[in-house]
């Protein structure tokens, strides 16, 4: 193809391969027929800042292999061949290669990534030098960059276009089962041995001071974790971020385009690896995620420039015609069909239902006994700084809405559970991993659910503020018929997600959704109020009900408010007993603080 509405300048001259001041940045890749996208990678990762691409193949039927040897001649990028040894799959004999090939071992920054996979930097202009300046920045020498999964977008039809303008829906970002990395760092041949995911020490640095030396970033410029230096593959709940940067990982595309994809195999000969159930694990469409069109002027120009070169153009249209000629043959015969119903069923499959092949089980024992030296010594110094006795450790409250609640607009298949009287989605746009498993096993705010119900006076008010989704507001006004329920939420995703639930459930006219938050505590009485705005602060609050001479009989301080005002809650505690409420309720630290009039 051209890439569909890019034009084509005369000449190639305009463009030259990328210099940096912190050396070679070097994108090392393994590939296998990946013709038609293979123009927009490159294309791409120019863009972003590449300076040098070191790629090997394997059994190519496509004309990749021709297409790079064209682009080395042009000096954009190192081909390489994988001659793969009887018994070895072709990415561990290709990283094996790499390991000793010289163009690598040059490297001062290495990023090792497939072609499915497009790297995307939010970070200040998206170019890899500032990226680079500002690990530096913070005493680092790596990042490690998390996945996002992004789906079809309901695509079926084949398409010239490029991938990363055509596919914009992805996962959400707290979606734990597509938190794969890759990682980027300073390179030395000496010190380290490359891996798909993270490199790993070699044997004769283990027991040195370099492992000390390494710090690493998450991809929201955050530091990574200790235990990552030795083991892992996969970021965590502690360590995930997507600020600074993302690996896009377009694995399924369109439907269409799956079909070539699985007509061709992959590059580690997996058997079936393109099937209904890993469709429906990769194709994720629940969060909208245009970043990468910061990238569209300078990757159209780059892309015509490389496609001036009439050998370069001509390679690239054979690859593209024989993708199509093989997709046009599947289309005509009787199975395509077949193929698309059983995509398209999988793809209704809830996110919290995919299935993913589980990791390795962990062996503590074993981890243990292959530990080095120095990671035990890393380890136990790690302990002995952070670690305190546990009744010093007061318990913290746990995180129960993703921050920054993304576009809610799609509307994606979910699973609807019951927790107690009301039915919530388990939606990952809208709950972190802990709150999903409270949901899925019908125990989310359980403490809370079981108390709020009885707390309330008989004919008495509840007011809750900064209500989230609405749940305690929900099972309260569920519970009780006697009981008005008003709630405010002034985040406008959450408050549309409130509404659902709340009609969902039937429970539209049993409560009142009030305009503002603000509002609703200058306006509102109420016998009980529960706070879990965390835009409003506690001691503000406890001011104007002061001021209005309308104390509740019971406060409850919740959610994100708690998160908020989490420490010494000995100031609350004197607030709170200006309003006559001295009595501390029992209820769970992680949920809830709350006080109360004695008796």
């Amino acid at each position: 193809m051209s890439i569909a509405g890019i034009s084509e300048p005369r000449a190639l001259d305009g463009l030259r391969p990328n210099r940096s001041k912190h050396g070679r940045i070097t994108a090392l890749s393994m590939m296998k027929d990946e013709g038609p996208y293979l123009i927009e990678w490159v294309a791409h990762h120019i863009a972003v800042g590449f300076t040098d691409f070191v790629i090997y193949t394997n059994d190519c039927t496509d004309g990749t292999d021709a297409m790079l040897r064209r682009l080395e001649a042009l000096g954009f990028v190192q081909h390489r061949e994988n001659r793969i040894p009887k018994g070895m799959k072709p990415q561990p004999s290709a990283l094996k290669l790499a390991q000793v090939e010289p163009e690598v071992a040059k490297a001062d920054w290495l990023l090792t990534f497939d072609a499915d996979e497009f790297l995307c930097l939010r970070h200040g202009d998206g170019r890899l030098d500032g990226v680079i300046d500002a690990i530096e920045a913070r005493g680092a020498n790596g990042m490690v960059i998390t996945w996002r999964i992004f789906g079809s977008g309901d695509i079926q039809k084949w398409s010239r276009d490029p991938v990363t303008e055509q596919y914009r829906m992805a996962a959400p970002p707290m979606w734990n089962k597509g938190w794969g990395v890759k990682t980027l760092f300073q390179f030395d041949p000496e010190k380290w041995k490359l891996g798909i995911h993270r490199p790993k020490f070699r044997n004769k640095v283990l027991d040195t001071d370099f492992p000390n030396q390494i710090k690493w970033l998450n991809g929201s410029g955050q530091p990574m974790e200790d235990y990552f230096k030795f083991r892992g593959w996969r970021s965590i709940l502690r360590t995930v971020g997507y600020d600074w940067a993302q690996m896009n990982h377009y694995a399924v595309k369109s439907i269409d385009a799956y079909a070539v994809r699985r007509l061709r195999g992959n590059v580690n000969n997996k058997a079936d690896k393109y099937n209904a159930e890993y469709w429906a694990l990769q194709d994720r469409n629940e969060v909208r995620d245009d970043t990468m069109l910061r990238y569209k002027a300078d990757r159209d120009r780059i892309i015509a420039a490389l496609l001036s070169d009439p050998e370069l153009a001509r390679l690239h249209r054979a690859a593209v015609e024989r993708a199509e000629a093989a997709l046009g043959a599947f289309k005509a015969g009787p199975d395509y069909a077949e193929f698309v119903d059983g995509l398209r069923k999988a793809g209704e499959v809830p996110i919290t239902q995919v299935s993913a092949k589980p990791p390795k089980a962990r062996d503590p024992a074993k981890i243990a006994a292959s530990m080095s030296a120095i990671e035990k010594r890393t380890h136990a110094a790690r302990r002995s700084t952070v670690s305190k006795p546990r009744a010093e450790q007061p318990p913290m409250p746990v995180a129960l809405y993703v921050e920054a609640t993304p576009d809610l607009g799609a509307d994606p298949p979910l699973e609807w559970c019951p927790n107690h009287q009301v039915d919530l989605p388990a939606d990952p746009r809208v709950f972190t991993p802990p709150a999903l498993l409270q949901i899925q096993e019908g125990k989310f705010q359980r403490n809370l659910a079981r108390l709020l119900p009885r707390l309330v006076p008989r004919n008495g008010r509840l007011l809750e503020i900064g209500a989230g989704c609405g749940f305690l507001s929900l099972q309260t006004a569920l519970s009780r018929e006697d009981v008005p329920v008003t709630l405010a939420e002034d985040d406008a995703a959450l408050a549309g997600v409130a509404r659902r639930i709340a009609e969902r459930n039937g429970a539209f006219g049993r409560i009142t959704f009030a305009e503002a938050e603000v509002e609703a505590v200058k306006g509102h009485a109420a016998d009980v109020l529960v706070l879990g705005s965390p835009s409003m602060a506690v001691g503000a609050v406890f001011e104007a009900l002061k001021a209005r001479g309308a104390a509740p009989a019971s406060f409850l301080i919740v959610g994100r408010a708690l998160l908020r005002a989490t420490g010494d809650p000995a100031p609350l505690e004197s607030a709170a007993a200006q309003l006559g409420l001295t009595e501390r309720l029992a209820l769970d630290p992680t949920l809830a603080l709350g006080f109360t009039r004695p008796g």
